[in-house]
């Protein structure tokens, strides 16, 4: 007797809506980008950054391959709710292990990791099981990410470098893997072909993890102002990290999210889009948010001065999400350059590194500084992009 499809049925009304089974999945990586700010948080310097930024790339590469087969994938099946449920459960104990990740919770992490990302390729395989090209794909797919898993099993085992030295091996494969088009020899290569993925559902997918993100930068935000006494610089540090966050909520979503769904939506090859503007890009724009987060805090606690690596964390935050927002709109607008707007947000972020260099400004004052970068991006992109419509309209007229 043949199981019922675990598969989407595509071209129906509401087929590529983002299900309440994947909304609930996303609950786990409130979770998950809160350990990492505050992973970094506890360990601001060179050595922190990397880990943390190891870590970051392990939890996306996660939760964006997930989001990638629950496009093809049918949420209301019962085998595919225990799939994301079981995920789930393992994406607790992962993000549990995050702060550890580099000491006694090692060996979950790297193990649980590489069993959650071959478990859920593997489903996919069985999935597939009636359609030979994506079958294949995916037992490409499984094959590399058992090489990747190798690497993150054996690094929980060990310790220190030898550990950060395995994982960073077991990311370059993982991320590599799709660039080179899950090559395997014997069984060929993919193609962006074989990625027919649904386009809105994906981007709706990225959408609401950008707003998960946004949503823990105003958490934390929120929970370090509530136990500070209402100064003049507490409530200037608090409003300044607020208009922040809605700068770059403006950025990313008053037309950039729309006109990637749009452009996505609407390619002859959405698996390019989505493997270049979705998997890739997009990461860039939540480590940036996450990097912000911590700087609200820093500068929230501490607005008199910061040490270098809080300076970095300042700068580098916005500067991140600009470089991922740039990025993303350039690839999915078929322009010859990234926005002007953000090539300028991304020089006056680079001004005032060198007016810390000169004048040794508080972390008030560079918070500050960067949240006006931020309202200048997104006010600058709003007029240019509203000038260009009406131009338009008024050519067409």
């Amino acid at each position: 007797m043949e199981h019922p499809s675990w598969l989407r049925s595509r071209g129906q009304r509401d087929s590529g809506k983002v299900s309440m089974t994947e909304l609930f999945f996303d609950l786990v990586f409130v979770f998950a980008v809160t350990q990492l700010s505050h992973t970094l948080l506890a360990h601001l310097g060179p050595v922190g950054f990397l880990q943390t930024s190891v870590l970051f790339l392990a939890i996306w590469w996660l939760w964006i391959f997930t989001s990638w087969c629950t496009n093809w994938l049918n949420p209301d099946t019962t085998a595919v709710r225990l799939l994301l449920f079981a995920l789930m459960l393992g994406g607790l104990v992962v993000s549990s292990s995050i702060p550890k990740a580099f000491g006694d919770g090692g060996r979950v992490f790297g193990t649980l990791f590489a069993a959650m990302q071959v478990g859920r390729s593997l489903f996919m395989v069985c999935a597939f099981r009636g359609h030979p090209e994506q079958r294949d794909n995916f037992l490409r797919i499984t094959l590399w990410l058992l090489l990747s898993g190798a690497f993150w099993f054996a690094g929980g085992m060990l310790e220190d470098q030898q550990r950060l030295i395995c994982w960073l091996i077991a990311l370059g494969i993982e991320y590599a893997a799709p660039a080179l088009y899950f090559r395997v020899p014997g069984l060929g290569r993919s193609r962006t072909s074989d990625w027919d993925v649904d386009g809105a559902h994906l981007a709706e997918r990225c959408m609401l993890f950008v707003i998960i993100a946004l949503g823990e930068s105003l958490l934390v935000t929120g929970a370090t102002f509530a136990n500070l006494a209402w100064t003049p610089a507490a409530l200037t540090a608090f409003l300044a990290a607020f208009l922040g966050s809605v700068a770059m909520w403006w950025v990313y979503f008053d037309s950039g999210a729309e006109h990637g769904s749009h452009r996505i939506t609407h390619s002859d090859d959405p698996g390019r889009i989505a493997r270049v503007a979705y998997t890739y890009a997009h990461l860039l724009i939540v480590a940036g948010i996450i990097v912000c987060a911590v700087a609200d805090e820093l500068v929230l606690v501490h607005p008199d001065h910061a040490s270098l690596a809080g300076i970095i964390a300042i700068l580098g935050g916005p500067a991140l999400y600009l470089t991922g927002n740039a990025l993303f709109k350039w690839l999915t607008r078929e322009r010859r350059f990234p926005p002007l707007s953000h090539l300028v947000g991304l020089a006056l972020l680079a001004l005032m590194g060198g007016w810390v260099a000169m004048a040794h400004p508080s972390a008030l004052s560079l918070g500050i500084g960067t949240t006006l970068v931020m309202i200048v991006v997104a006010v600058w992109e709003t007029r240019a992009l509203r000038k260009g419509r009406a131009h338009g309209l008024a050519s067409e007229a």
